[in-house]
């Protein structure tokens, strides 16, 4: 399943098939611990940031995830639904997201998780002061590795 909101279901799917599941926040959190931080800020829309099932599959990787402060949630979903998904790329938006993951970084975020597909057509790790971990790269990797196994 490729889509981070929609992993708040996984566990159901992993449970209903027989077939191997690849868990996305599986593969951030091996890609996150295996770049050093120990804590990352997440970015998301706002079900991802806020229904804690990404924070809570991160701890048990042994990472902790920080949150934006909820005008901020509020103004990274915002640029995810009411620009991103709809192709509109703006600066003031670049801007936003690049303080908001100045200010995670301030609060103890080693790293940044861009856990939604459309974050990356807006910003990128040169825009962030700590390493960024881009959830669609990481998972579509680990998919790759497997299949070719």
């Amino acid at each position: 399943m490729c889509t981070n909101t929609m992993h708040v279901v996984a566990e159901t799917i992993e449970n209903a098939i027989d077939v191997p599941f690849v868990h996305l926040v599986d593969a951030v959190a091996a890609s996150a611990r295996a770049g050093g931080p120990g804590t990352v800020g997440l970015l998301g829309t706002r079900f991802t940031m806020e229904m804690g099932f990404y924070a809570e599959r991160m701890a048990r990787h042994g990472i902790e995830v920080l949150v934006p402060a909820e005008a901020e949630r509020e103004a990274v979903h915002e640029i995810i639904y009411g620009e991103l998904t709809l192709g509109q790329v703006r600066e003031a938006s670049r801007e936003v997201y690049r303080e908001v993951m100045a200010g995670l970084a301030s609060r103890g975020a080693a790293g940044i998780v861009f856990g939604c597909t459309e974050i990356t057509l807006l910003v990128d790790g040169s825009d962030s002061p700590v390493p960024v971990f881009d959830s669609t790269r990481i998972h579509t990797e680990r998919l790759v590795e497997l299949a070719l196994g």
